[in-house]
């Protein structure tokens, strides 16, 4: 159980994130940027984390680095191989003269993976259809696993090598190791299905591999899922379970709780609008036609509150002792605030962050300030072409 004194935190006082100390608790989420078209960074890519880092975060995060070609979303991301070093560099410099920190998401997206614009073999814990790419993903062998695993590791060695203070391993969102999680996809019957335990190798393989390279270098954190959403997927009671056992194993600097499915229920993460017709008008037929059909089953609404993702990351903050990030609805001072009060160490934002890069100065400078994003989520289909919010017209990111 969770023996944290009660004891109010300054959302804006310094905190200590393993090696690393941040100038205050406040995180930019890990986003998809929609600036890398030949997976290395640009000055787009540059000047979307420069926003936010001289708006006043504590630390800006860069999604999403994929650990291998076949382990993108899409084919424009940016993938951790030597090349992308200078350019990477030259980013966290950008970030790190700003006065903020920058950790470096990195994982497999596994079957959320777009295998056509990957040019490449997408994995999933079964073979697996992705309507999206229109193509199958291949069961993983045990070698391929391996691979992946070796494949996070040598990601977080770059990381290193390009200047991060910290690497944030995405086990969430039925990616790889949240699609090993969830009972629902995987239906394995070897050493890695079946019971939970035997669920929860991958992703508890995949921190001790990034934790063993990096040592005590950068800071590690994970991002998992509390629930997907779905049902038959990954309940709130076994995501309990594998967060105490990663707490156990002593991987993690900090673990930040998400919800949702990238293949079957996104919206279960971003709350608010859901802009079907949008998406929609990113695909071509026949893909675009179903989205338009049948898009708000896929893209279901749900209402939007601050702070959506509390009464569950609540469970979590009884029963573990590391430092836990809450996201989810985070836009004004008072839920900043709230999280403090009920013992999360740091705040994840995206949305709103997406809307207004400097709203974090201007909350420290007038607590009263509130946030202009509207919750319509109409940001969510310019991943496609270039991520900006469509209220302010600000070029920032979307959480992925």
């Amino acid at each position: 159980m969770n023996t944290q004194p009660n004891v109010f935190t300054d959302v804006f006082s310094e905190a200590k994130l393993g090696p690393v100390t941040l100038r205050n608790r406040i995180i930019k989420a890990a986003t998809f940027e929609a600036s890398t078209p030949d997976a290395l960074v640009t000055e787009d890519l540059i000047n979307y984390h420069r926003l936010p880092a001289a708006g006043g975060v504590g630390m800006t995060t860069v999604a999403y680095c994929a650990v291998s070609p076949g382990g993108r979303t899409d084919g424009w991301q940016i993938w951790m191989r030597p090349e992308a070093v200078p350019g990477l560099r030259k980013l966290t410099d950008t970030v790190h003269a700003e006065g903020a920190a920058i950790s470096a998401q990195i994982g497999h997206a596994g079957p959320v993976a777009n295998a056509r614009t990957n040019k490449a073999t997408a994995l999933a814990p079964v073979r697996f259809f992705n309507p999206l790419s229109m193509r199958f993903a291949k069961k993983a062998t045990i070698d391929d696993i391996r691979d992946v695993t070796a494949a996070h590791a040598n990601a977080a060695r770059l990381a290193i090598d390009a200047g991060f203070d910290a690497v944030e391993i995405h086990l969430g969102h039925n990616y790889l190791a949240s699609s090993f999680l969830s009972p629902l996809i995987n239906r394995r019957t070897d050493e890695f299905g079946g019971s939970l335990e035997n669920r929860a190798k991958v992703a508890r393989g995949v921190v001790r591999a990034v934790r063993q390279a990096v040592g005590d270098q950068i800071a590690v954190t994970a991002k998992l899922n509390m629930s997907d959403g779905v049902r038959g997927g990954i309940p709130i009671d076994e995501s309990l379970q594998t967060a105490k056992w990663l707490e156990e194993d002593g991987g993690l600097d900090a673990l930040q709780l998400t919800a949702g499915s990238s293949l079957v229920n996104p919206m279960y993460l971003f709350r608010g609008g859901a802009p079907v017709r949008e998406f929609a008008a990113n695909f071509k037929p026949p893909i675009s036609w179903g989205i338009r059909m049948s898009g708000n089953k896929f893209f279901r609404e749900y209402p939007y509150h601050e702070a959506y993702l509390l009464r569950d990351a609540r469970k979590f903050r009884a029963e573990l002792t590391m430092p836990l990030i809450l996201l989810g609805g985070i836009t004004n001072r008072e839920t900043m605030d709230r999280a403090m009060a009920e013992g999360f160490d740091f705040v994840a934002m995206g949305r709103a962050l997406l809307a207004e890069p400097d709203l974090i100065n201007r909350i420290k400078a007038d607590s009263s300030i509130k946030s202009a994003c509207t919750h319509c989520n109409r940001c969510m289909p310019t991943i496609y072409s270039h991520t900006h919010c469509v209220v302010t017209g600000a070029p920032d990111t979307l959480v992925t």
